[in-house]
């Protein structure tokens, strides 16, 4: 996993997460992600709150409470469910072989064992064995210092305005992964493996367990592209190209639209 960047406090990014939610009027908090190897540590977060004694929690559902609720959540090992792709996913376990064998999705996911077994041969994975302990926090309450990586569900209209604002200043092409099922890979476990922004279409689980809309995908990415994404997004903005898009209509000549939006404006040398 890539360092956190640490060039912008934790004021400053509540401040950006806030902006965020006002331009794209998102309906959930963002929230933010830190791996532990000292869970003592983690525990010293103020505000702190683990699930009750007994009780095991999907990674998914412990994200959607925090960004619902506000909460500030951590979690060991035996927090998750045994044995499976929510621990390995975010490096606190290796999965066992049930499920890297393909045995576990086999005849279920996959009508082969060899296509099950592909599948977790392709997973993005934090490696086991470093941390164990991992908090999630909305980046409103500043609580962690700073978050490894950051996250938030958006429609699709919000959040390819979000990616044109990633565009803005600094252009390159995004490539995102799908894996199907276990789709927390392609999103917060890819990012965090490794420090790339990473969108994701939240998968059957997600959706059933961790409450994930319908319309809903997520995007994971360090606390720079976040930045730089909200940057952008006020430009847009301050351009015109805001959220919500307003249909300009199917049967009107869109000359006057693309006018508006396309033509070339004077404007200061770079």
């Amino acid at each position: 996993m890539s360092a956190p960047d640490d060039t912008h406090d934790v004021d400053t990014l509540a401040a950006t997460a806030a902006k965020l939610v006002e331009l794209l009027r998102l309906r959930t908090l963002p929230v933010g992600l830190k791996l532990f190897a000292d869970v003592e540590a983690m525990m010293g977060i103020p505000g702190i709150r683990t699930p009750p004694r007994g009780k095991r929690f999907s990674t998914c559902q412990l994200i959607t409470q925090s960004r619902y609720n506000g909460t500030t959540l951590g979690i060991v090992h035996d927090n998750l469910l045994p044995n499976s792709n929510c621990g390995g996913v975010i490096g606190l376990n290796q999965p066992g072989e049930n499920y890297l064998s393909g045995a576990k999705m086999d005849g279920v996911w996959f009508d082969n064992r060899a296509a099950a077994r592909a599948h977790q041969a392709e997973m993005p994975r934090v490696p086991a064995g470093r941390y164990h302990g991992m908090v999630v926090s909305p980046l409103r309450g500043a609580r962690l210092d700073p978050p490894d990586i950051c996250l938030f569900y958006a429609t699709p209209g919000q959040m390819i305005l979000f990616v044109n604002g990633l565009q803005r200043r600094t252009y390159r092409r995004y490539d995102f992964t799908i894996t199907g099922e276990s789709a927390c890979a392609d999103s917060w476990g890819r990012a965090l493996a490794t420090g790339e922004t990473s969108i994701s279409i939240p998968c059957y689980a997600e959706r059933r367990f961790g409450g994930v809309a319908d319309d809903e995908l997520l995007i994971a990415l360090p606390v720079a592209e976040l930045v730089a994404g909200v940057d952008g997004l006020i430009g847009l903005h301050e351009a015109g190209l805001r959220y919500p898009i307003v249909p300009y209509g199917i049967s009107i000549d869109p000359e006057d639209g693309l006018r508006v939006s396309y033509a070339p404006r004077s404007r200061a040398p770079d």
